[in-house]
C-alpha cells in the first residue's frame, strides 16, 4: 500500500465535514463544530504522517480511525474520561452513540439538548465517511472517494431536508469541496498531467454551472415541509397507564377547594395554566394527544404563527398534580429543572413515572395581537384533521348550534358562540355539582338543565363549535388566583381548576375563550395578551340578530415562486439579465402553477376541497376575471358570468360551490370522494376556459398575477 496524497485526502475529509454539518437543524452548529473539526484534523494528520513513513501506509485506516475516535472522545465525551484518558464508561458511551443515539434523536424536538448520548453519532458518521473516502481515493479514484460523504448527505436529508434558498450555501459548500478534490487530485498526479491552473480553468465551467443550478433551484423551486422524514412515525414511547381523565376530577377538586396544587413565581400576567389538551371526542370520552417527544434545547413557534411573539418566563414549584402532566402554556419554549416530554401540537408537558413534587422553570412564547386583528381574523382550517370529531350528535343539538350562531366560521363567530353560552346558561355552585362530559350529560346540559360547571361549558362549546365548522379543542388546567400580586409568588389551589375551549385562529394559533365566565375571577385586575384581545372582540360584538354571515375566507396562497430578496448576479453579462428573466418567466410561471396545483390536490381531507376552490379562483384570475379576497364560490360564479364565461365554467363553479358548502358547513367529515368531486368541478372550469382560444390560453399560462394572493 502506497501513501495517500495529503491535499486530495484533505478535500475528501472536508466533504465529509460539510455533510456532517447538514445535521445543523437537528443539533445546532455549536455542539457539532468542535467534534467534526477535531475529527477531520486527526484523520488528515494521520494521512500526512503515513505519507512520510512508508511503514505506516498499510495501517493508515486503523490509525485514522483510532485518532478520530480519540478526537471525538476529547471533544464530545470528556465527562466520561479520567483526566483525559478513556475509560470503560467512554467505551459504553461510544457504543451507545453508534447504536442508539440516531434513534433517540428522532424522539426529541429539534434542536436537541446538546448531550453526548444524542450528538455523538454524527461525528462517528463523519469519521467513517472520511476514512473510507480516503481509502477509496487511493484505490478507485476521485469520484468514488466522494460516495461516503454523499451517503451522509442523503442520511441528513432523511432527518431534516434542506429546501428553498438554504440549499444554495449547502450546494456551494459541497461543490467547493468536490471541485477542490478534482483540482488537487489532477495536480498531484505527476508531471505528465495538466498543471493546477489548467485543471482549475477546465473545471470552472462545471463548478459554475453547479452553483448557478443550486441558486436557481433554491430560488424557483417551492420549499415547504419535506414529503418524507424519519421522524414521521417515531415518537417517545409512553408507558401504558390507567390515569383518570382530568375532566373527571374537576367536580372532586371543587369539593376540596383549599388543597394546593402548585406554586408560581414570576410572570404575574398569566391568567390560566393549561395542563392537558383533549382533542379526540367520540361522543363518550375525551382523550389527549399521544405524539410526545423529549423537549430539546428550545421549541420555536410553528410556521402557522405569523404574528410577533414575546418570550415569557415563570418558575413553578411544588407541582403535585395527579398524573404525569405539568402546568404549561400553549407555546412552550424550554424547561429547566426536569426533562419532560412535550406534545408539540398542543403544548402539554408530561414527565413519565413522576413520584414526587417537581420544580422547574418554564419559558414560553406569547403571541402579540390586538383586538382589531382578532376581530377580523379567519379560523385556521389547516388544523381541521387535528381536532377530531364529535361522535353521533343527539337530536336537537345541531339545531341549537345553528340557532346560537347563524353565521359561518370566523373568530368573531367563535366569540359569539361563547357569549351565547354565557348569556343562556348558568354556572353551578354549591353541593351536588353536575359531572360528566359525554353526549348524554352535554345534551341534558344544553337542552334541559342549562346548569353546569366549566366542565360542561367547555365540552359543550367544543362540540357546538365543531358542528359549526370551527376548529376547537378542550383544555383542562387552572386559572390564576384573583388575589395574586405583581412580582410575588402565588399558590394555585383546587378551587382554581378550570376547563375551557380554545379555537384555532389563522396566524395566531390557539386562542382561549371563556364560555362559563369563570376564567377570570373578580378582582384579578385587567387581562393581558390574548385574553385582553379576546375581551376587546367580545365587547364589540353586535347583537345576536345582527351577526352577519361571513364569506368564505380563502387560505393565503403560499409563496410558490420563491423570492431571494435583492438577489444579484454581478458575474453575468448585462445582456444575460433580461434574457434569463424572460426564460425564467416563460418556464417558471407554468411550472410553479403546476406544482402548486399538485400540492393543493394532495392536501388531506377538507384541505383538498379548499385547494380546489383556490385553484378555480386562480384559473379565473389568470383569464382576467376580477376576484377579491372575500368572495364565496357563488360570488365567483357571478363575476365569471359577468365576464362572459362559458356555460361549462359556470356549471363547474356551481358544482364546486355545493361541494365546498357541504364540506365546510355541514359538520360531517369529508368522504373519500369529496376531494375528487371538487377537482372534477375544477376540471370542468378549465375545459370551459380552454374554449377561449390559443392566444387567451397562452396569455393565461404566462400571467404571474395568480401567483400572489388576491387583494
Amino acid at each position: 500500500m502506497t501513501a495517500a496524497r495529503p491535499l486530495p485526502a484533505a478535500c475528501v475529509v472536508l466533504a465529509a465535514v460539510v455533510a456532517g454539518l447538514l445535521f445543523a437543524p437537528v443539533f445546532g452548529v455549536a455542539p457539532m463544530l468542535a467534534p467534526l473539526l477535531a475529527t477531520a484534523a486527526a484523520v488528515v494528520a494521520v494521512v500526512v504522517l503515513a505519507g512520510r513513513r512508508e511503514a505506516m501506509a498499510p495501517w493508515r485506516p486503523l490509525f485514522a480511525l483510532l485518532a478520530g475516535l480519540v478526537a471525538i472522545v476529547e471533544t464530545a465525551l470528556p465527562a466520561t474520561t479520567a483526566a483525559g484518558v478513556p475509560t470503560a464508561e467512554t467505551v459504553r458511551a461510544l457504543v451507545t452513540g453508534a447504536t442508539e443515539s440516531w434513534r433517540l434523536v428522532l424522539h426529541s424536538t429539534w434542536p436537541v439538548q446538546p448531550e453526548p448520548a444524542l450528538t455523538v453519532f454524527v461525528p462517528l458518521l463523519t469519521l467513517m465517511a472520511g476514512v473510507l473516502g480516503v481509502e477509496l481515493l487511493h484505490r478507485w479514484g476521485t469520484l468514488p472517494a466522494l460516495a461516503p460523504s454523499a451517503a451522509v448527505v442523503v442520511l441528513s436529508q432523511f432527518y431534516s431536508a434542506t429546501t428553498g434558498i438554504a440549499t444554495v450555501p449547502t450546494a456551494v459548500a459541497y461543490a467547493a469541496a468536490a471541485g477542490a478534490l478534482l483540482v488537487t487530485s489532477r495536480a498531484d498526479n505527476g508531471p505528465g498531467e495538466r498543471r493546477p491552473f489548467t485543471t482549475a480553468l477546465l473545471s470552472a465551467p462545471a463548478m459554475a454551472l453547479a452553483v448557478v443550478g443550486a441558486v436557481v433551484g433554491g430560488v424557483l423551486l417551492p420549499g415547504g415541509e419535506p414529503r418524507f422524514t424519519l421522524r414521521d412515525d417515531r415518537f417517545a414511547p409512553l408507558a401504558d397507564s390507567t390515569l383518570t381523565n382530568p375532566l373527571d376530577q374537576i367536580a372532586d377538586r371543587l369539593s376540596h377547594p383549599d388543597l394546593p396544587v402548585f406554586t408560581v413565581d414570576g410572570d404575574a400576567g398569566v391568567d390560566r395554566w393549561p395542563v392537558v389538551v383533549l382533542n379526540e371526542f367520540d361522543g363518550v370520552n375525551w382523550t389527549p394527544g399521544d405524539r410526545y417527544r423529549t423537549l430539546g434545547s428550545e421549541l420555536r413557534p410553528g410556521p402557522e404563527i405569523t404574528v410577533d411573539v414575546e418570550r415569557r418566563t415563570a418558575a413553578i414549584s411544588a407541582a403535585t398534580l395527579d398524573g404525569p402532566w405539568l402546568p404549561s402554556q400553549p407555546l412552550p419554549a424550554s424547561v429547566d429543572g426536569v426533562r419532560p416530554l412535550v406534545e408539540e401540537r398542543q403544548g402539554s408537558l408530561l414527565v413519565p413515572r413522576r413520584e414526587a413534587a417537581v420544580a422547574y422553570t418554564l419559558r414560553w412564547w406569547e403571541p402579540q395581537v390586538g383586538g382589531d386583528r382578532l376581530a377580523n381574523a379567519a379560523i385556521d382550517r389547516s388544523v381541521a384533521d387535528e381536532v377530531g370529531g364529535v361522535g353521533p350528535v343527539p337530536p336537537g343539538v345541531a339545531e341549537l348550534a345553528e340557532r346560537a350562531v347563524p353565521a359561518r366560521p370566523t373568530f368573531r363567530t367563535a366569540v359569539a358562540l361563547a357569549e351565547f353560552l354565557r348569556r343562556e346558561y348558568r354556572v353551578a355552585t354549591g353541593q351536588n355539582l353536575p359531572t360528566g362530559h359525554s353526549w348524554p350529560q352535554l345534551s341534558e346540559f344544553l337542552l334541559e338543565s342549562k346548569r353546569g360547571t366549566s366542565e360542561q361549558f367547555a365540552a359543550a362549546y367544543v362540540a357546538l363549535a365543531r358542528i359549526k365548522g370551527i376548529p376547537a379543542r378542550l383544555v383542562v388546567g387552572f386559572r390564576a388566583p384573583a388575589d395574586r400580586r405583581p412580582g410575588e409568588r402565588y399558590t394555585v389551589r383546587n378551587e382554581h381548576v378550570l376547563a375551557w375551549p380554545e379555537v384555532a385562529v389563522e396566524g395566531v394559533g390557539w386562542v382561549p375563550l371563556d364560555p362559563s365566565g369563570t376564567a377570570t375571577a373578580a378582582g384579578s385586575g385587567p387581562a393581558r395578551g390574548l385574553a385582553a384581545a379576546t375581551e376587546e372582540v367580545r365587547a364589540t360584538l353586535p347583537p345576536p340578530d345582527q351577526l352577519r354571515d361571513a364569506p368564505v375566507a380563502p387560505e393565503p396562497v403560499a409563496a410558490s415562486s420563491g423570492s431571494g430578496g435583492d438577489w444579484s448576479f454581478p458575474f453575468l453579462v448585462l445582456l444575460a439579465v433580461p434574457v434569463g428573466g424572460a426564460l425564467v418567466w416563460v418556464a417558471g410561471v407554468p411550472l410553479v402553477t403546476a406544482l402548486r396545483a399538485r400540492r393543493r390536490r394532495r392536501r388531506p381531507g377538507a384541505g383538498a376541497v379548499i385547494g380546489a376552490w383556490e385553484e378555480a379562483r386562480d384559473r379565473l384570475r389568470a383569464y382576467g376575471v376580477p376576484v377579491s379576497t372575500g368572495m364565496t364560490v357563488r360570488d365567483l360564479a357571478a363575476a365569471a358570468g359577468s365576464a362572459g364565461a362559458d356555460s361549462r365554467v359556470l356549471e363547474g363553479l356551481r358544482a364546486l360551490g355545493a361541494t365546498v358548502d357541504h364540506t365546510l358547513w355541514s359538520g360531517a367529515a369529508p368522504g373519500p370522494d369529496t376531494g375528487r368531486q371538487a377537482w372534477a368541478a375544477v376540471r370542468s372550469v378549465r375545459q370551459g376556459l380552454a374554449r377561449r382560444g390559443l392566444r387567451a390560453r397562452i396569455r393565461a399560462a404566462l400571467n404571474p398575477v395568480p401567483l400572489r394572493a388576491p387583494r
